[in-house]
Order: C-alpha cells, then sequence, then structure tokens
C-alpha cells in the first residue's frame, strides 16, 4: 500500500501518482451543475491505481463513472460525463487547452487528406481570421454526455482504423456551413455565421452525411435513393450496379420490384418461364449488404410491392422467420403500396385480383392515380387476361398485418394519397428506406443511361423545441433551403440518373425534431384533443417559411428545370389537397398569408419541386439530446448504442417537464398519434415516418389482435397520411429500445441508433 505509484502521461513521460489532480478534475467538471458532486464520482469509480497505469485510462474511467450515474433522479451527470468527455477530446486534437487557428486546423487536416482541399482555396487567410471569430467553443459544453459520445463515435472526421479524431465540434459546424456557402457572393460570411449559429445552438438537425462527410474529400451527402426497376433485365442488372454504387456512396435505398413479372410468368412466348420478383430480391439484398459505409453504417434498403401483384402472399412472408433461406429474403425491408380499392374491398369483405406486370401493365403505371379503379375493374372482366388470381381481400389484409405485427417490418404507403396529397403532377408509387420521401421514378436500362430519373433524398430538420418565434422560423428556413439547395450542385452523383434527378428536380426534404419535447412543454399528451391543433399551428408556418424560401431562390437564381411538372406550377398547395377528414378534429385556422404566397409562386416559380418530409431523425437526435422526430420516447431515459458504447439519452428538460411527457408505451391507442401525425401531414409535400406502437399485455393471451393493426391502417388512410414505418410492439422494457436487426425475433435488446442503415434516421 506504502508503494508509490507512477502514472504514465500521453507524452510517454512518467510522474508520481497525485490523487489531488483528481479532485480538481472532477471539481471542475461538477462545478455550477444542480444535483451533482464530485465525492459521488470519485466513489463510483472505484479506482484501482496501479504503478505504469496511463493518464487516459483514469480519465476514461472519470468518464464511465459519471455516465453510470446518470439516472431520472440524477439527470445532470450527462453534464458532468460531456464535460469530462470534451476536455479528452480537446487534450487529443488540440494537444492543450486553447484550441488552434480555424485557417491552422484545416491546413493540417487537408495535409492529413481527410478535408477537402478546395477549402483552402474558397476562402483568403482574411477571411479565415474572421470566421475564427465567430467561433464559440464553449457550445461544446452544452452537448450532454450522449450527443458528445455520439459525435465522437459516429460523426465527427476521424481514422476508423486509428481512431484518431481531427476535429472538435465548433470546427466540424463551421467547416459544413462553409462548404454549403461558399459559392455566395454577397453576405457569404453572414450567412455562415447564422448557419453555424443555427448548427451550434441545434435550431437545426443535419443528418449522418451531412454531419459526418460535408468538408471531406468524399463529396456524397444525401440520404437515400429511389430506384425502380422495369420488367427487363437490362434495367435489373443496371439497378443492381446502380444500387451497390448508391450504398458505397453511404445512401439508403428505396427500390421497386413490383413491375417484375410473376413467378411461372412466360417470357418470349414461354419459351423461358420467369422465376418471380424473390431470386432478384435475393440479388439486390446481396448487392446492398456489400458494402459498409463508411464505418458509419452499414447499408440498408426497403422493397416497394403494389398490393395486386400476383405474388404479394409470398412477398408479405418475406422477413419471416418461418420457412428456409430459399423462400426468404429476410435481410430487407419491405413496403407494400396500398389504396382505396383494397380497403373497399376489404370491408366489403370482397375478393381482389392479382395481375402479373406483363398482362396489364397499365395497372402499375395508372396506381394512385386517377382511373386506376376503371383499369383494374376492366382487367378483372378481361378474359384474355390469362395470369390472375382471386383472393379474398380480408386474407391480403390479414396476412399483411400479421407479418407487420410479427415482424415489425413490414411497411405500408398508402400510393393513391401520396399522388393526390403531393407536389408531383408525375406518378409515385416508391417510397424510400425510411418512408418519408416519395419521388417519381424513369427505370434505367444501362447503369451511364442519362434518361432514367433515380430519386435523390436531401434531407434536415428543425428542432421545434429550440425555435424562439416566427422570424427565427422564417430564417432558419431560409437557411436550410439555402444550404440543402447548394448540397445538390455541390455534391457528386453515383450515376447520372441520380444527378438527372437531382439538379433537375431539386427535390428537398425538411422535417421536424423534438416533438415530444415541444408537447411536453405545453403541457399538452399526444391524444389530448388540443394537440392536433396545436401541431398544426407550427407545421403550417414550417411549410409557409420553406416554400416562402425557395421562391425567393427562384427570384434570385431561377426556378428548377422540372418545375412545371409540380403542382406548384398550377398554382397548387399542399393546404388545398389534403384529406379533408381531418378537419373534424384540426379546427385551427390558417395564420399565414398563402394567397400573397401563391400569387408569387404563379409568377417567380420554385427553386424545389418538394420542401417537406419528416424523417424519422433517430441518430442525430442523440447528438442534440432531443426526442426522435415526431415521436414519442419511450421513456425519460432511453439506452441506445452507439458504434461503441450504450448511451443514456435524457429527454430536454426533465427536471421541469417529467410528468408532462407522453411515453409510447402508455398512450391509450394510437389514435391520438395518428391525429397529430395527420396534423404535420396536412402541411406537408412528401411523406411522413409515422410508426404505431402496440402493447400485448393488454390483450388476452398477451397477443396483439391484427384486428387492431388493421383497424389502426384503416384511421392512418382515413385521415390523410402517406405511409406507416414500423409496428413497434412492448416487450416490457421501456428504457430499452428494440434492436432494429433483431425485431423479427422480438429480443429485447439496445437499439443501435438510426435506422439499420442509419440513412434516413438522419
Amino acid at each position: 500500500m506504502n508503494k508509490e505509484i507512477f502514472i504514465k502521461k500521453r507524452n510517454g513521460n512518467t510522474e508520481k501518482f497525485n490523487a489531488d489532480k483528481i479532485n480538481k478534475i472532477l471539481q471542475w467538471a461538477t462545478e455550477d451543475i444542480k444535483g451533482v458532486s464530485f465525492e459521488e464520482v470519485a466513489m463510483n469509480a472505484h479506482l484501482s491505481f496501479f504503478d505504469g497505469m496511463t493518464s487516459k485510462d483514469i480519465h476514461s474511467m472519470l468518464i464511465e463513472a459519471s455516465a453510470n450515474l446518470i439516472s431520472e433522479e440524477k439527470p445532470n451527470y450527462q453534464y458532468v460525463a460531456s464535460r469530462l468527455l470534451n476536455y479528452q477530446l480537446r487534450k487529443n486534437v488540440w494537444g492543450g487547452k486553447n484550441p488552434p487557428k480555424l485557417y491552422d486546423l484545416v491546413k493540417t487536416n487537408v495535409d492529413a487528406l481527410v478535408y477537402d482541399g478546395s477549402i483552402l482555396d474558397w476562402y483568403s487567410k482574411q477571411e479565415f481570421d474572421k470566421l475564427d471569430e465567430f467561433l464559440k467553443h464553449d457550445r461544446d459544453f452544452n452537448f450532454t454526455y450522449a450527443g458528445i459520445k455520439q459525435l465522437c463515435d459516429k460523426y465527427l472526421v476521424q481514422n476508423r482504423i486509428t481512431k484518431t479524431i481531427y476535429e472538435t465540434p465548433q470546427f466540424a459546424y463551421m467547416l459544413i456551413a462553409m462548404t454549403f456557402f461558399k459559392d455566395y457572393k454577397e453576405k457569404r460570411l453572414d450567412y455562415i455565421k447564422k448557419a453555424y449559429n443555427y448548427f451550434s445552438k441545434h435550431k437545426i438537425n443535419l443528418p449522418t452525411p451531412i454531419m459526418a462527410g460535408v468538408r471531406t474529400p468524399m463529396k456524397s451527402y444525401a440520404s437515400c435513393s429511389l430506384f425502380t426497376v422495369d420488367d427487363d433485365l437490362r434495367s435489373i442488372f443496371s439497378n443492381n450496379s446502380a444500387v451497390g454504387f448508391a450504398t458505397a456512396s453511404r445512401y439508403g435505398i428505396g427500390l421497386n420490384l413490383s413491375r417484375l413479372r410473376a413467378t411461372n410468368a412466360p417470357i418470349r412466348n414461354g419459351e423461358v418461364v420467369h422465376t418471380g420478383p424473390i431470386p432478384f430480391a435475393k440479388a439486390f439484398e446481396s448487392t446492398v449488404k456489400s458494402c459498409h459505409q463508411n464505418g458509419i453504417r452499414g447499408g440498408s434498403a426497403t422493397v416497394n410491392f403494389a398490393w395486386f401483384h400476383y405474388d404479394i402472399l409470398d412477398i408479405l412472408v418475406l422477413k419471416n422467420n418461418q420457412g428456409t433461406d430459399d423462400n426468404r429474403v429476410r435481410k430487407l425491408d419491405y413496403c407494400v403500396g396500398l389504396d382505396k380499392l383494397i380497403f373497399e374491398r376489404f370491408l366489403q369483405n370482397k375478393d381482389v385480383t392479382l395481375f402479373s406486370y406483363h398482362e396489364c401493365p397499365s395497372l402499375w403505371n395508372t396506381f394512385g392515380m386517377e382511373g386506376f379503379k376503371e383499369k383494374y375493374e376492366k382487367a378483372e372482366a378481361n378474359k384474355n387476361i390469362k395470369f390472375k388470381k382471386k383472393v379474398p381481400a380480408r386474407e391480403l389484409m390479414g396476412l399483411l398485418a400479421k407479418e407487420r405485427l410479427e415482424t415489425g417490418r413490414i411497411y405500408t404507403m398508402f400510393v393513391d394519397h401520396a399522388n393526390e396529397h403531393g407536389s408531383w403532377l408525375d406518378q409515385v408509387d416508391t417510397s424510400n428506406l425510411c418512408l418519408e420521401v416519395n419521388h417519381p421514378l424513369t427505370p434505367i436500362y444501362d447503369v451511364n443511361d442519362p434518361n432514367g430519373e433515380i430519386g435523390v433524398c436531401v434531407l434536415a430538420a428543425l428542432n421545434w423545441l429550440e425555435i424562439k418565434d416566427d422570424d427565427e422560423m422564417a430564417s432558419v428556413c431560409d437557411i436550410i433551403v439555402r444550404m440543402l439547395d447548394a448540397l445538390i450542385d455541390h455534391q457528386e452523383y453515383f450515376v447520372p440518373a441520380a444527378k438527372n434527378f437531382a439538379t433537375k428536380r431539386r427535390s428537398l426534404g425538411v422535417g421536424v425534431s423534438n416533438l415530444a419535447a415541444l408537447l411536453a412543454k405545453e403541457g399538452l399528451k399526444y391524444w389530448d384533443p388540443k394537440a392536433p391543433n396545436f401541431v398544426a399551428k407550427w407545421m403550417e408556418k414550417t411549410s409557409y417559411h420553406l416554400i416562402k424560401a425557395s421562391v425567393q431562390m427562384a427570384k434570385e437564381i431561377g426556378k428548377c428545370e422540372k418545375f412545371e411538372r409540380t403542382k406548384f406550377s398550377q398554382g397548387v398547395l399542399p393546404i388545398d389537397t389534403y384529406k379533408k377528414d381531418v378537419d373534424e378534429f384540426i379546427t385551427e385556422p390558417l395564420h399565414c398569408d398563402w394567397e400573397t404566397l401563391r400569387e408569387e409562386i404563379k409568377k417567380y416559380g420554385m427553386r424545389h419541386s418538394t420542401l417537406t418530409a419528416c424523417m424519422p431523425v433517430e441518430s442525430s437526435s442523440v447528438i442534440q439530446s432531443s426526442t426522435n422526430g415526431i415521436e414519442p420516447p419511450r421513456s425519460a431515459i432511453s439506452f441506445k448504442g452507439s458504434k461503441s458504447n450504450i448511451l443514456p439519452v435524457v429527454v430536454p428538460n426533465i427536471d421541469k417537464y417529467k410528468e408532462d411527457y407522453t411515453f409510447a408505451f402508455d398512450m391509450p391507442s394510437n389514435e391520438g398519434y395518428l391525429k397529430v401525425a395527420a396534423a404535420i401531414q396536412k402541411f406537408t409535400d412528401m411523406s411522413i415516418s409515422t410508426n404505431t406502437y402496440y402493447i400485448p399485455s393488454r390483450y388476452d393471451k398477451n397477443k396483439v389482435p391484427v384486428q387492431e393493426v388493421i383497424k389502426d391502417m384503416l384511421l392512418a388512410y382515413k385521415y390523410g397520411l402517406k405511409n406507416l414505418y414500423y409496428a413497434n410492439t412492448d416487450d416490457g422494457d421501456k428504457q430499452t429500445v428494440m434492436d432494429e436487426k433483431k425485431t423479427e425475433t422480438k429480443q429485447p435488446v439496445v437499439q443501435e441508433s438510426g435506422c439499420e442503415s442509419g440513412a434516413c434516421a438522419l
């Protein structure tokens, strides 16, 4: 015990162990933070010192000890752990207490080949010095432990082999802003300052590809891509190659295979019998899973099929654990396109007819559009169509609901709503990985096909809790629209068809986050009758200011090339096309000057085809310690997996509003939540990642009836929603979320943040 202990320092020197140094660090880490004490951290660390241990090991033990003390009763230990981790990060990156100059850091990282070398050409040394003055490094201490840890594990530029991190958060935010506004001729430093402040004050939520990629040599910052495949081998194989390139470029995949003809359908007048879509789904599965995206996330895809596909009953069970690998494709997720016709047949207890694309392509090419029902009924009566079969609508819907409930990963798209209440004039029948984006698509027949259209999701979100007033809302929306517009032109594209879509359609998807925290602050539960009206007021202003910003950009630099292919070009706005059933519970009047804006759109056009899409905001919400997207949290503290750790994520303002939060599995039903989502959808030109929640213990034999799932689908359809995403089932552990890689087996484990790929998780 009396033997002297020596500690090995970061510089390689050794010095005699000094307990006072540890106490001094802990006193600094706990200073002015309520409800914490440095003595408790020291005691929790149970430090067992030994001769030769490193100072880095001691520091890591203190961080872990602080993090382990985070609880609902003592949430502020998240700031103690954050200070300690920031201290460690700064030592590693800065080499001391003081930050390097912005120019010096950029020069060092350009030389290390981790920053885009062009940054040094975009700005003069004088501009670098001015931008350096805008940096507020103390904002690093506004992060919670989960936030700064998520940044270190996933988002800050680093060598993922050696774990060397090259930047601290404020530098990252500044460089992202500098990249977005590099081409502005007037007031560009003002725009950069404003964008930097909105990023670093957590008013804007940046998606994973932007946060991790902008400022690096790899210019791929979009979140998702959408593909449609024609019933043609050239289209199948060229799309498979394009999907591979997209996955390697960090995109999540939305894939439409619905036009592939049925199993055993004839090819070349019967010379060949078709294998059906399942073997090709397996090929796409292998392609998606073969790439690991820059050490940040794995590839993932959602595959879309229309409900009337001849093989739909086999497609619905592709994720099912029963069966063999020969007849299952479990590593993909599936979205089934539904419409009013299937619901009518279900309610009337009638049969539906399933078809193969090769005999009646007009069904697929008008699905969700005017005239589809007439074509469908005509095809049913056409005796010349040989490849068709009848099934009870209730059998089909029952199987869909059963698989949705048991796997959690059979999604739905209400295709007619997506077309009627969307901005596109061209048909949409495909959703992206996380179900918030709907794009019109054109198949490619060669990987370099310049005439095809592969959808590109360019995303970001507003953190509603942090928006102070209407003026700030307008300013934040302006910055988001401008930065995402710049991203379209700055990034590179994996194939020409993706560039063709992105640069001519200029589709943006801006969502919202922290809705649960905002509702808690207002004392509103999701099922409160006042909640939809409150949310409608917020979403109206968001949509209005985003559209207004796009019009302003059209005035400055011109409308998008394919603006005439949008309803906006006809003066039709989301407030004109929403499902009027929601007027039953959304009685809030319109507050914005829509008619003046409508006239400006007619006069100047818009820079973008779409503006709004509400994504899950799962992974990046951890950075801001915000609640995910529009979702209720599962508990006041949720434990989520980062790349290397389990992170305790505490809801905002837990000390003030804990009792006012809505927790997902405390909701009496999904109805209130779906009404809130419908209030957002009313003003959203694309879609929303809308989940549903089920509690088996409420039902006989702890089994959720499929009728409950179907009832929610009918309710969501009635309220005008366009998509349903996960079906979440309560496993009794309300602090731990289901690992999305294992939801099929319902094993309660810690969730890895984000969608399985993290793509549209933002």
